[in-house]
Protein backbone atom coordinates (compact mmCIF):
# COMPACT_ATOMS: atom_id res chain seq x y z
CA UNK A 1 0.00 0.00 0.00
CA UNK A 2 1.27 3.45 -0.93
CA UNK A 3 0.45 6.75 0.77
CA UNK A 4 1.47 10.20 -0.43
CA UNK A 5 1.80 13.46 1.52
CA UNK A 6 2.66 16.75 -0.20
CA UNK A 7 5.40 18.50 1.77
CA UNK A 8 5.93 21.54 -0.46
CA UNK A 9 4.50 22.71 -3.77
CA UNK A 10 5.76 25.60 -5.90
CA UNK A 11 5.94 26.69 -9.53
CA UNK A 12 7.29 23.72 -11.44
CA UNK A 13 8.02 21.46 -8.47
CA UNK A 14 6.50 19.33 -5.76
CA UNK A 15 8.09 17.55 -2.79
CA UNK A 16 6.19 14.46 -1.71
CA UNK A 17 6.58 12.08 1.22
CA UNK A 18 6.00 8.52 -0.07
CA UNK A 19 5.29 5.77 2.45
CA UNK A 20 5.26 2.25 0.97
CA UNK A 21 4.10 -0.77 2.97
CA UNK A 22 4.39 -3.34 0.22
CA UNK A 23 6.27 -6.57 0.81
CA UNK A 24 6.79 -8.54 -2.40
CA UNK A 25 9.76 -9.92 -4.30
CA UNK A 26 8.13 -9.86 -7.72
CA UNK A 27 8.35 -6.89 -10.07
CA UNK A 28 5.47 -4.45 -10.40
CA UNK A 29 5.27 -2.30 -13.54
CA UNK A 30 4.62 1.43 -13.35
CA UNK A 31 3.21 3.47 -16.20
CA UNK A 32 5.75 5.88 -17.77
CA UNK A 33 5.55 9.39 -16.36
CA UNK A 34 6.06 12.77 -18.01
CA UNK A 35 7.82 14.45 -15.09
CA UNK A 36 11.34 14.15 -13.68
CA UNK A 37 11.77 12.97 -10.12
CA UNK A 38 14.66 12.56 -7.73
CA UNK A 39 13.82 9.87 -5.18
CA UNK A 40 15.80 9.67 -1.93
CA UNK A 41 15.19 6.94 0.63
CA UNK A 42 14.63 7.91 4.25
CA UNK A 43 13.86 4.47 5.71
CA UNK A 44 14.15 0.90 4.49
CA UNK A 45 14.88 0.08 0.88
CA UNK A 46 13.54 -1.35 -2.37
CA UNK A 47 14.64 -2.43 -5.84
CA UNK A 48 14.13 -0.58 -9.14
CA UNK A 49 14.65 -1.75 -12.69
CA UNK A 50 14.92 0.73 -15.58
CA UNK A 51 16.73 0.57 -18.94
CA UNK A 52 17.36 -3.10 -18.24
CA UNK A 53 19.40 -2.33 -15.11
CA UNK A 54 18.31 -3.35 -11.61
CA UNK A 55 19.42 -1.22 -8.64
CA UNK A 56 19.04 -1.80 -4.91
CA UNK A 57 18.03 1.50 -3.31
CA UNK A 58 18.44 2.58 0.30
CA UNK A 59 19.64 5.64 2.20
CA UNK A 60 22.99 5.55 0.37
CA UNK A 61 21.65 5.23 -3.20
CA UNK A 62 18.70 7.09 -4.72
CA UNK A 63 17.64 7.51 -8.32
CA UNK A 64 16.70 10.07 -10.93
CA UNK A 65 13.60 9.13 -12.90
CA UNK A 66 13.45 10.46 -16.45
CA UNK A 67 10.31 11.17 -18.54
CA UNK A 68 8.76 8.30 -20.53
CA UNK A 69 10.95 5.76 -18.74
CA UNK A 70 9.52 2.30 -18.09
CA UNK A 71 10.08 1.35 -14.45
CA UNK A 72 9.63 -1.83 -12.42
CA UNK A 73 9.76 -2.01 -8.62
CA UNK A 74 10.14 -4.77 -6.05
CA UNK A 75 10.09 -4.66 -2.25
CA UNK A 76 11.77 -7.82 -1.01
CA UNK A 77 12.76 -6.30 2.34
CA UNK A 78 9.37 -4.88 3.34
CA UNK A 79 8.26 -1.27 3.35
CA UNK A 80 10.16 1.94 2.89
CA UNK A 81 9.74 5.69 3.12
CA UNK A 82 11.09 8.13 0.54
CA UNK A 83 11.13 11.73 -0.54
CA UNK A 84 10.15 12.26 -4.17
CA UNK A 85 11.21 15.63 -5.61
CA UNK A 86 9.16 16.11 -8.77
CA UNK A 87 9.95 18.68 -11.49
CA UNK A 88 7.95 19.65 -14.54
CA UNK A 89 9.79 19.11 -17.84
CA UNK A 90 10.10 22.90 -18.27
CA UNK A 91 11.91 23.42 -14.95
CA UNK A 92 14.05 20.33 -15.59
CA UNK A 93 15.25 21.81 -18.89
CA UNK A 94 16.38 25.01 -17.17
CA UNK A 95 18.66 22.90 -14.97
CA UNK A 96 19.78 20.10 -17.29
CA UNK A 97 19.47 21.53 -20.80
CA UNK A 98 17.06 20.94 -23.66
CA UNK A 99 18.23 17.39 -24.43
CA UNK A 100 20.11 16.07 -21.39
CA UNK A 101 21.84 12.71 -21.65
CA UNK A 102 22.23 10.75 -18.43
CA UNK A 103 25.22 8.61 -17.51
CA UNK A 104 22.80 6.51 -15.47
CA UNK A 105 19.84 6.90 -13.16
CA UNK A 106 21.23 5.60 -9.82
CA UNK A 107 22.67 8.35 -7.63
CA UNK A 108 25.11 7.80 -4.77
CA UNK A 109 23.96 9.74 -1.71
CA UNK A 110 27.04 11.02 0.09
CA UNK A 111 27.02 13.05 3.31
CA UNK A 112 26.61 16.36 1.46
CA UNK A 113 23.62 15.14 -0.51
CA UNK A 114 22.07 13.65 2.63
CA UNK A 115 22.40 16.98 4.44
CA UNK A 116 20.94 18.86 1.44
CA UNK A 117 17.96 16.46 1.53
CA UNK A 118 17.40 17.09 5.24
CA UNK A 119 17.66 20.85 4.76
CA UNK A 120 15.06 20.65 2.01
CA UNK A 121 12.68 18.83 4.35
CA UNK A 122 13.28 21.53 6.99
CA UNK A 123 12.62 24.28 4.42
CA UNK A 124 9.40 22.50 3.42
CA UNK A 125 8.20 22.85 7.00
CA UNK A 126 8.81 26.61 6.89
CA UNK A 127 6.35 29.18 5.61
CA UNK A 128 8.66 30.37 2.81
CA UNK A 129 8.02 27.83 0.06
CA UNK A 130 8.53 30.26 -2.84
CA UNK A 131 12.14 31.06 -1.93
CA UNK A 132 13.58 28.90 0.86
CA UNK A 133 12.08 25.57 -0.23
CA UNK A 134 12.43 26.37 -3.94
CA UNK A 135 16.10 27.22 -3.46
CA UNK A 136 16.69 23.90 -1.69
CA UNK A 137 14.88 22.00 -4.44
CA UNK A 138 16.91 23.71 -7.17
CA UNK A 139 20.20 23.20 -5.33
CA UNK A 140 19.54 19.51 -4.70
CA UNK A 141 18.44 18.85 -8.27
CA UNK A 142 21.40 20.78 -9.67
CA UNK A 143 23.77 18.59 -7.66
CA UNK A 144 22.03 15.54 -9.11
CA UNK A 145 22.46 17.01 -12.60
CA UNK A 146 26.18 17.49 -12.01
CA UNK A 147 26.56 13.84 -11.12
CA UNK A 148 24.46 12.11 -13.77
CA UNK A 149 24.05 14.47 -16.76
CA UNK A 150 26.93 14.18 -19.24
CA UNK A 151 25.78 16.86 -21.69
CA UNK A 152 26.40 20.61 -21.32
CA UNK A 153 24.16 22.29 -18.76
CA UNK A 154 22.57 25.74 -19.31
CA UNK A 155 24.87 27.57 -16.89
CA UNK A 156 28.17 26.37 -18.33
CA UNK A 157 30.60 29.19 -19.13
CA UNK A 158 28.74 31.98 -17.30
CA UNK A 159 30.90 35.02 -16.46
CA UNK A 160 31.27 37.00 -13.27
CA UNK A 161 30.33 40.18 -15.11
CA UNK A 162 27.17 38.52 -16.36
CA UNK A 163 26.27 37.52 -12.82
CA UNK A 164 26.73 41.12 -11.65
CA UNK A 165 24.30 42.35 -14.29
CA UNK A 166 21.86 39.57 -13.46
CA UNK A 167 21.86 40.43 -9.76
CA UNK A 168 21.27 44.10 -10.54
CA UNK A 169 18.28 43.20 -12.71
CA UNK A 170 16.87 40.86 -10.06
CA UNK A 171 17.23 43.50 -7.36
CA UNK A 172 15.32 45.93 -9.55
CA UNK A 173 12.46 43.46 -9.96
CA UNK A 174 12.34 42.74 -6.22
CA UNK A 175 12.55 46.40 -5.24
CA UNK A 176 9.72 47.21 -7.69
CA UNK A 177 7.58 44.52 -6.01
CA UNK A 178 6.89 42.89 -9.36
CA UNK A 179 4.54 39.87 -9.10
CA UNK A 180 7.35 37.60 -10.32
CA UNK A 181 9.34 38.50 -7.19
CA UNK A 182 6.97 36.29 -5.16
CA UNK A 183 9.22 33.27 -5.74
CA UNK A 184 12.62 32.14 -6.97
CA UNK A 185 11.32 30.21 -9.98
CA UNK A 186 8.97 32.89 -11.40
CA UNK A 187 11.71 35.49 -10.87
CA UNK A 188 14.22 33.35 -12.78
CA UNK A 189 11.65 32.80 -15.54
CA UNK A 190 11.12 36.55 -15.89
CA UNK A 191 14.87 37.10 -16.14
CA UNK A 192 15.27 34.17 -18.56
CA UNK A 193 17.90 32.32 -16.52
CA UNK A 194 17.96 29.08 -14.58
CA UNK A 195 16.85 29.32 -10.93
CA UNK A 196 20.16 27.82 -9.85
CA UNK A 197 22.23 30.44 -11.65
CA UNK A 198 20.14 33.25 -10.18
CA UNK A 199 20.42 31.85 -6.67
CA UNK A 200 24.19 31.29 -6.84
CA UNK A 201 24.82 34.66 -8.47
CA UNK A 202 23.29 36.43 -5.47
CA UNK A 203 25.50 34.57 -3.04
CA UNK A 204 28.63 35.31 -5.05
CA UNK A 205 27.89 38.99 -5.63
CA UNK A 206 26.33 40.09 -2.32
CA UNK A 207 27.45 37.44 0.15
CA UNK A 208 23.86 36.62 1.14
CA UNK A 209 21.28 34.29 -0.32
CA UNK A 210 18.51 35.52 -2.58
CA UNK A 211 15.99 34.40 0.05
CA UNK A 212 17.64 36.51 2.73
CA UNK A 213 17.96 39.52 0.40
CA UNK A 214 14.29 39.41 -0.52
CA UNK A 215 13.32 39.10 3.15
CA UNK A 216 15.58 42.05 3.97
CA UNK A 217 13.63 44.16 1.48
CA UNK A 218 10.34 43.05 3.02
CA UNK A 219 11.58 43.81 6.54
CA UNK A 220 12.47 47.34 5.42
CA UNK A 221 8.95 47.79 4.07
CA UNK A 222 7.54 46.45 7.32
CA UNK A 223 9.60 48.99 9.27
CA UNK A 224 8.30 51.79 7.06
CA UNK A 225 4.70 50.76 7.70
CA UNK A 226 5.22 50.26 11.45
CA UNK A 227 6.91 53.65 11.73
CA UNK A 228 3.98 55.21 9.86
CA UNK A 229 1.56 53.77 12.41
CA UNK A 230 0.24 50.57 10.77
CA UNK A 231 -2.13 49.15 13.42
CA UNK A 232 -2.59 45.58 12.13
CA UNK A 233 0.26 43.09 11.89
CA UNK A 234 -2.06 40.63 10.12
CA UNK A 235 -2.75 43.19 7.39
CA UNK A 236 0.94 44.03 7.18
CA UNK A 237 1.83 40.33 6.75
CA UNK A 238 -0.72 39.90 3.97
CA UNK A 239 0.33 43.06 2.14
CA UNK A 240 4.01 42.11 2.21
CA UNK A 241 3.47 38.54 1.05
CA UNK A 242 4.18 36.65 4.27
CA UNK A 243 2.33 33.40 4.92
CA UNK A 244 0.77 34.79 8.10
CA UNK A 245 1.43 37.12 11.01
CA UNK A 246 3.67 34.58 12.76
CA UNK A 247 5.85 34.31 9.64
CA UNK A 248 6.19 38.11 9.57
CA UNK A 249 7.16 38.23 13.24
CA UNK A 250 9.77 35.48 12.92
CA UNK A 251 11.37 37.10 9.88
CA UNK A 252 11.48 40.57 11.42
CA UNK A 253 13.00 39.22 14.62
CA UNK A 254 15.58 37.21 12.68
CA UNK A 255 16.77 40.31 10.83
CA UNK A 256 16.41 42.97 13.53
CA UNK A 257 16.50 41.13 16.84
CA UNK A 258 13.11 42.56 17.88
CA UNK A 259 9.48 41.69 17.27
CA UNK A 260 7.22 44.06 15.29
CA UNK A 261 5.40 44.92 18.51
CA UNK A 262 8.65 45.91 20.22
CA UNK A 263 9.68 47.92 17.17
CA UNK A 264 6.38 49.81 17.24
CA UNK A 265 7.22 50.93 20.77
CA UNK A 266 10.69 52.03 19.69
CA UNK A 267 9.61 53.92 16.59
CA UNK A 268 6.24 55.49 17.38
Amino acid sequence: MLSFLDLATGPGFKVVDVDCRDDHRGWSTERPREDVRLVLVRRGGFRRRARGVSTDLDRTVGYLGAPDEEEHFAHPAGGDRCTSIILTPALWRTLAGDAPRLAGTPLYVDGGLDLAHRRLLAAGRSADIGYAAADRVVGLMTEAVRRVVVTTTPDAGRTVGGDRTLVARARGVIDADHPAAAGLIPLATLLDVSPYRLSRAFTRELGVSLTRYRNRVRVTRALDRIEAGEPSLATLATDLGFADQAHLCRTVREHLGHTPTALRGMLT
